[in-house]
C-alpha cells in the first residue's frame, strides 16, 4: 500500500527494523504523529497462541482519555431503579429490544442482568456484529449492575485476541504525559501475560507495537519493559 508524503517522512525519523523500550517507543509514537487531530496512542500485541486458544478480559487503566460513555441497561423490577440511581443513559427490557430491532443504536455499551437474556439473545445479529452484546466473561450480564456501571464510567475496556492471535489496545492520546501513556502500556502488558496458557511454551508475548492512529509502528523491546508500579 503507497503510503503518503507525510508517513513517508515520519519513517525516516527512527529505525523502524529496531527494538526501543517502553519509553523511547512512546517518544518516538509522539515525534511522529502528524495528524491535526489529537490522535489516539494504539498498541499491537502479538500473543504465542494455539488456533484453539484466544484471551479475552476487562480492565480499568489508570489513566482515562476517553470521553464518557452512553450506558444501556436491559433491566426489570428493582434493578431498574439501580440502574438508573447507578447512571445509565438508558433503562428498560423488552420495549429496548424492540427499539434496537428497528435498527436505534445511540449507545456505546450495553449491559443486562440474567433474566433478561433470554430476550436480548434475539438481538445477537445486530449487537454481536458491533461488539455490544452482553457478555458474562466481560461482565455485562450481571446482577450488580451499580459495581459494573462504576467500573464502565471508570473507563473499563475489553480486549480479545483476533483470529491471528494479536490484540488491539488503546492506550492513551498523543498529548497526553508520556509516564500516563506508559502507565496504561505496562499495565496492559502485564494483565495480558497473566492470561498465559498453562501449556504454553516460550515467551507468551512475541511482540508488540506502538503508533499513533495515522502514524507508522515503533517495536517494543519486551524484555525490557519495567514493571508496572
Amino acid at each position: 500500500m503507497k503510503r503518503g508524503k507525510k508517513y513517508q517522512e515520519a519513517l525516516k525519523k527512527y529505525d523502524k527494523q529496531a527494538l526501543y523500550s517502553l519509553d523511547e517507543a512512546l517518544g518516538k509514537v509522539k515525534e511522529t504523529a502528524f495528524a491535526k487531530f489529537d490522535e489516539t496512542v494504539e498498541l499491537s500485541v502479538k500473543l504465542n497462541l494455539k488456533k484453539s486458544q484466544s484471551v479475552r478480559d476487562t480492565l480499568v487503566l489508570p489513566h482515562q482519555f476517553s470521553g464518557e460513555k452512553k450506558i444501556l441497561v436491559f433491566a426489570k423490577g428493582d434493578k431498574v431503579q439501580e440502574a438508573k440511581d447507578a447512571g445509565a443513559a438508558y433503562v428498560g427490557d423488552v420495549d429496548l429490544v424492540e427499539k434496537i430491532k428497528g435498527g436505534w443504536l445511540d449507545f456505546d455499551v450495553a449491559v443486562a442482568t440474567p433474566d433478561m437474556m433470554k430476550d436480548v439473545g434475539r438481538l445477537g445479529p445486530i449487537l454481536g456484529r458491533r461488539g455490544l452484546m452482553p457478555n458474562p466473561k466481560t461482565r455485562t450480564v450481571t446482577m450488580d449492575i451499580k459495581g459494573a456501571l462504576a467500573e464502565l464510567k471508570k473507563g473499563r475496556v475489553e480486549y480479545r485476541s483476533d483470529k491471528t492471535g494479536v490484540v488491539h489496545f488503546a492506550v492513551g492520546k498523543v498529548s497526553m504525559d508520556l509516564e500516563k501513556i506508559a502507565e496504561n502500556t505496562r499495565m496492559i502488558l502485564d494483565e495480558v501475560e497473566k492470561k498465559r496458557p498453562s501449556d504454553a511454551k516460550g515467551d507468551f508475548i512475541k511482540t508488540a507495537a506502538l503508533s499513533s492512529t495515522m502514524g507508522p509502528g515503533v517495536k517494543v523491546d519486551i524484555k525490557a519493559k519495567p514493571q508496572a508500579k
